[in-house]
């Protein structure tokens, strides 16, 4: 066995007399014994017990996550990190803003920073905000543009006039569809079909995201909020925000700043949906043009009677509804299947989302096309899938 090949195993099996290295004649230099340290001190066990030995001392946690992120790429150190919160549960580590500074920001990181703004110091706050804003503003453009494009053109598409009045037709338009209508005799075109600018209204769609802010929907919440800061740009667009646990809090006004909007939000909590959709039933003004978006697993701790009543008017009024089990990259989401079950009778289609998908999403809703058919399309795993 080459020594590269040796030297791998040593690393994945860890020390000791177990992995049988030291047999072979093989050591490893002082970089990979450093490396094989911070591995230890997160996966080693003995005994079904932890020995690994980061313990409580802040300094020592703060050099291994310098350490990680010296010896790992970045995509390593964001598993290494959430391990070692579910492992080791260092929350400890999100409380000072020396170990903030050395932590690898994603959405994960994001979410635990979430969670315990109610209990930082103002100065790890501070620290907590920078972080969250890095990670904001690479989500922003890795996902506004997509977002925008694919809403701008189903509106567009959707408000086309195909009866306009003269002072309503656009000729550029009109001219490109029409001219295999060309007639040389007459050196013109005869219009069969004129296509018009519609008519302007201040809003064209109305969108309501309504999104559960219990703990398990942490990831979720910070791909809405960077969503609904997009839609809200968006001047033909009215979007409207709302988070719930068993309160409600309506974080429209902030949508101009997705990281107010992010520490507008208090993950945890129980859930309580049919207060949420009550709410949001008070904000809808034209039910045939508006879009509401339900993120939530359904798991009801409140009136769960109501909440269906509620969410079948909804639809009966006209309104377009979609219900999204998770909007995260993590796999298939925990969901109460019952409700799950009542809402796809209802004619609510309930699955979960990728970030990349959304804009999709939301093009297919504004055009009320079937989703149903759109995520057979895109591949994507709906509730009466995931039994």
């Amino acid at each position: 066995m080459s020594d590269e090949r040796l030297r791998r195993w040593r690393l994945i099996l860890g020390g000791g007399s177990a992995d049988g290295i030291a047999s072979e004649g093989f050591s490893l230099g002082p970089t990979d014994a450093s490396m094989d340290q911070a591995l230890s001190s997160l996966y080693d066990a003995q005994g079904g017990g932890r020995s690994g030995g980061l313990g409580s001392s802040s300094p020592k946690v703060a050099r291994w996550l310098g350490d990680i992120r010296s010896y790992f790429p970045s995509s390593v150190v964001r598993v290494m990190q959430k391990d070692a919160l579910e492992r080791l549960n260092l929350h400890q580590m999100l409380m000072e803003p020396e170990m903030l500074e050395a932590v690898e920001p994603d959405v994960h990181m994001v979410a635990n920073l979430l969670s315990l703004s109610g209990i930082m110091p103002s100065k790890t706050k501070e620290t907590a905000r920078i972080v969250v804003n890095r990670v904001v503003e690479e989500l922003l453009r890795k996902l506004s543009n997509p977002l925008q494009q694919a809403v701008m053109g189903s509106l567009n598409r959707a408000v086309r006039n195909s009866r306009p009045r003269h002072n309503e037709i656009d000729w550029n338009r009109t001219i490109r569809a029409n001219l295999k209508h060309y007639q040389p005799e007459y050196q013109t075109i005869i219009p069969e079909r004129r296509i018009g600018f519609g008519r302007k209204r201040s809003s064209l769609k109305d969108i309501v995201l309504c999104v559960d802010q219990s703990g398990s929907m942490a990831t979720s919440v910070v791909y809405a909020s960077i969503f609904a800061a997009v839609l809200a740009s968006l001047p033909a667009v009215k979007t409207h925000m709302v988070v719930f646990d068993t309160a409600i809090v309506d974080l429209t006004e902030m949508l101009q700043d997705p990281v107010d909007v992010l520490f507008g939000t208090q993950l945890g909590g129980g859930t309580d949906i049919n207060r949420a959709v009550s709410y949001c039933q008070g904000l809808i003004r034209k039910p045939e043009d508006t879009i509401f978006v339900l993120i939530s697993d359904l798991y009801e701790g409140g009136d769960n009677r109501s909440m269906l009543k509620r969410m079948g008017s909804l639809v009966q009024s006209g309104v377009q509804c979609v219900t999204l089990l998770a909007l995260n990259d993590d796999g298939a989401p925990c969901f109460d299947h019952q409700n799950a079950a009542k809402f796809a009778s209802l004619g609510i289609p309930s699955f979960a989302c990728s970030p990349d998908q959304f804009p999709g999403l939301m093009a297919v809703a504004i055009a009320r096309q079937d989703l149903s058919q759109w995520a057979a399309k895109e591949e994507i795993v709906t509730a009466a899938m995931m039994k």
